[in-house]
């Protein structure tokens, strides 16, 4: 079994509990998720069951998201959510207009510091599990985009809207600082993740609810889920060596599928396109050609994930 699952997360369970779910009904027991999603929160989570899909679940983390927040003015907690003890609470005296403005100033790139409740580690621990000890941990703070919001909503003190988002974005620091911004604070009541990549919540499956052979069906193959990926087909001789970790040279290369530049993922393909590695390209597809037309047998990629037969 073999697969990845468009898999939608209740509110209440933890990402855990959904991968737990999977296994106890496939009977499968390597099946890992592609991104925590908060218990509070809901939508979907991308699972890979079985050994090659969730070897392959790391490439699927830096897709962009989309979310559906509600958020509360003029409260901050602990976690920066309803979940969370509360630890101010402030009047916010300002305008739907000017809520409108703070929200949307917030599209393009700016620095963000993940909550210290979270599942970002912090030397090999959770950043929740610190805090739960008393030890809150303040890293310092990431370079995040918003590429878009829409369909803002203001009803004072709450306000809705939908976002897109770079990996590694937290909507619940983004809710914070709209707060801090509009100098009142706020906290996440309700979310949704929507969409990552194109897997969209509307097509996602209940685990808890599903059976296991509807589970098996919407098992996605990985060749389908990274078919946008540029490809080098592996000759046979080469073959054995690659599936052992050998970093590919030209004379393994048998066939170029797509272009692509140097540091971008690649698949590395048998004859038969199936995805028998992932690798980082260390020359890009143009260049291929040219130290193949000048017969210079260099390495051309570093093997990231050997998947196997």
């Amino acid at each position: 079994m073999n697969g990845v699952l468009n898999a939608f997360k209740p509110k209440g369970p933890t990402s855990h509990d959904v991968v737990d779910e999977v296994r106890k009904k496939t009977g499968e027991r390597r099946v890992g998720h592609a991104g925590t999603l908060d218990p509070f929160a809901r939508g979907v989570l991308i699972l890979g069951v079985g050994r090659r899909a969730t070897r392959i679940l790391e490439f699927l983390k830096g897709r962009e998201k989309v979310y559906w927040v509600k958020m509360r003015l003029g409260i901050v907690t602990e976690t920066f959510d309803v979940t969370g003890n509360v630890v101010e609470e402030n009047e916010c005296d300002v305008s739907g207009d000017i809520v409108k403005k703070v929200v949307e100033s917030f599209v393009g790139e700016y620095l963000q510091v993940p909550p210290a409740y979270s599942a970002k580690r912090y030397k090999g621990k959770r950043l929740y599990e610190l805090a739960r000890e008393g030890k809150i941990i303040r890293l310092p703070p990431k370079k995040v985009r918003i590429y878009d919001v829409w369909d803002l909503k203001v009803n004072l003190p709450f306000v809705s809207f939908r976002v897109r988002t770079s990996p590694g974005t937290y909507v619940r620091s983004l809710s914070m600082d709209i707060g801090y911004k509009l100098g009142c604070g706020a906290v996440v009541m309700e979310l949704v993740r929507e969409a990552v990549g194109e897997f969209k919540v509307e097509d996602s499956l209940n685990p808890f609810e599903a059976p296991r052979e509807e589970i098996e069906a919407n098992l996605i193959p990985i060749e389908m889920v990274l078919r946008d990926l540029p490809a080098i087909v592996v000759g046979r001789k080469s073959l054995k060596k690659i599936l052992s970790g050998s970093h590919p040279k030209l004379s393994d290369v048998e066939r170029i599928l797509g272009s692509f530049e140097k540091g971008r993922v690649i698949k590395l393909l048998n004859g038969d396109g199936k995805i028998v590695a992932l690798a980082t390209s260390e020359r890009s597809s143009n260049f291929l050609r040219t130290l193949k037309r000048l017969e210079r047998n260099e390495r051309i990629a570093k093997i990231e994930k050997v998947l196997g037969e």
